[in-house]
């Protein structure tokens, strides 16, 4: 309450889940942190709270197709998602402190009770071939440990995808293994460790019963379905991914409104050059324009690492991680070279498939042109076209642009045209 109050918050929600509902001194704990906090506290269903995490998961990616199971302290919560739309949802005491409790710390016993509980879900049928997307603390932290025991590179929690398979082989690990063996146990809390098993045991019987196509985990669940439902229609179709760029762009860019007409100038060398873009690659495009001068202001040495470092790591939602290390990459190329590396970008090069590295190092190409003959300012680019026909890339000039034809942006763009396998031609706009 003091640090709303000195925040400005103009608008307080507060909600209490499984805990309350469960917990014998639920209402008096209530009625004390009511009194507390100044503020009514909503004490929500089991299906409303299965509402509330599909939401906060359709909030945060894109176009998320399937099943979200939510495992906190008390319960488990599980209920499908299309189209950006939840379907009915269910509720059971399944969450990792309710299940130690109820199985008295054993956990073929509390095996059972995960069989018996699970068996009676209708929403188990609906995973079967689609996505689970996982919430919650304890099946973050497994997954931390998964990225430590694989030596993942992107150190980042939401979006991280697994196949089903390799999601039961670790779970198995974990239900059987003495944790202190695994590395980087130390980042889970000491709270939060005894639950992990119960959590892996859970998240096993689910994927054996639902056979799910793979295993996401989100970061975003309640809390966030909780905003998502208050904002307005046209608030919830907007896309997280290209907001999140665009505000970037505001902040960092000397000029945000040369980001539109990179947008253009770049589509148009795509698609004459026969590099035509599915809705996918359009989004990623312009969300990776819109990120492209963030690093301006940064020393010229380091502008490349420093970029791809806050893209790969940035609080961006509605994109994966192959995406994500698509827009770091493209970045830190266009700053620092088409031949330039470190360690940080050979290990993200490892999550692209050779389609998707190559167009983005064809990106930054096209930036490392266009940011000499612009400065990253509004104006220029429009009045300097370029484009492919047949067997050359032709760089347009207006009689007052000619000076800027200059032998470093030949040289620019002749890395550019052997991309795309064309020669080089500059002529009058």
């Amino acid at each position: 309450r003091i640090l709303c109050e000195a925040m400005h918050v103009g608008e307080i929600r507060v909600i209490a889940t499984a805990a309350a509902r469960y917990a014998s001194n639920g209402p008096e704990f209530i009625a004390r942190a009511e009194e507390a906090i100044g503020q009514p506290i909503e004490l929500i269903s089991g299906d409303r709270e299965a509402v509330l995490s599909g939401l906060g998961v359709v909030s945060g990616f894109d176009n998320p197709d399937g099943v979200v199971g939510d495992l906190g302290g008390g319960s488990l919560e599980l209920i499908s998602i299309a189209r950006g739309g939840v379907g009915q949802g269910a509720s059971v005491p399944l969450g990792g402190l309710a299940l130690l409790d109820r199985s008295k710390n054993s956990l073929r016993l509390a095996e059972k009770i995960v069989k018996d509980e699970l068996d009676r879900l209708p929403q188990i049928a609906a995973m079967k071939g689609r996505d689970f997307y996982a919430v919650g603390g304890t099946w973050r932290a497994l997954a931390t440990l998964h990225q430590h025991q694989v030596h993942y590179p992107l150190n980042v929690m939401h979006g991280y995808t697994l196949s089903a398979r390799d999601v039961a082989d670790f779970v198995k690990l974990v239900e059987k293994a003495d944790l202190t063996g695994l590395d980087s146990i130390d980042s889970v809390s000491s709270a939060r460790r005894p639950l992990l098993a119960y959590g892996a045991l859970v998240l096993d019987e689910l994927i054996k019963r639902g056979k799910p196509r793979a295993v996401i985990i989100s970061a975003q669940g309640v809390r966030e379905g909780l905003l998502h439902e208050q904002l307005a229609p046209e608030e919830r179709a907007a896309d997280p991914l290209l907001r999140a760029a665009r505000d970037y762009n505001h902040l960092r860019a000397r000029d945000p409104r040369h980001a539109a007409e990179l947008i253009a100038w770049s589509r148009a060398i795509l698609e004459t050059a026969g590099l035509p873009e599915d809705e996918p690659s359009a989004r990623l495009t312009e969300s990776v324009c819109l990120l492209s001068d963030i690093g301006w202001r940064a020393h010229p040495d380091y502008r490349g690492e420093q970029s791809m470092n806050v893209i790969a790591h940035a609080y961006f939602t509605g994109i994966d991680h192959v995406g994500r290390a698509f827009l770091a990459l493209a970045i830190f190329h266009r700053y620092a070279g088409l031949k330039s590396t470190s360690p940080t970008a050979l290990a993200l090069r490892a999550l692209l498939p050779q389609p998707i590295l190559e167009r983005a190092l064809l990106l930054a190409a096209i930036f490392r042109v266009a940011y000499l003959l612009s400065a990253g300012m509004a104006g220029l680019l429009p009045r300097m076209p370029a484009t492919c026909v047949e067997g050359r890339l032709i760089l347009r000039f207006p009689d007052d642009l000619r000076a800027l034809a200059s032998d470093r942006v030949i040289g620019r763009l002749k890395q550019l045209a052997k991309l795309l396998g064309r020669e080089v031609e500059i002529t009058r706009a």
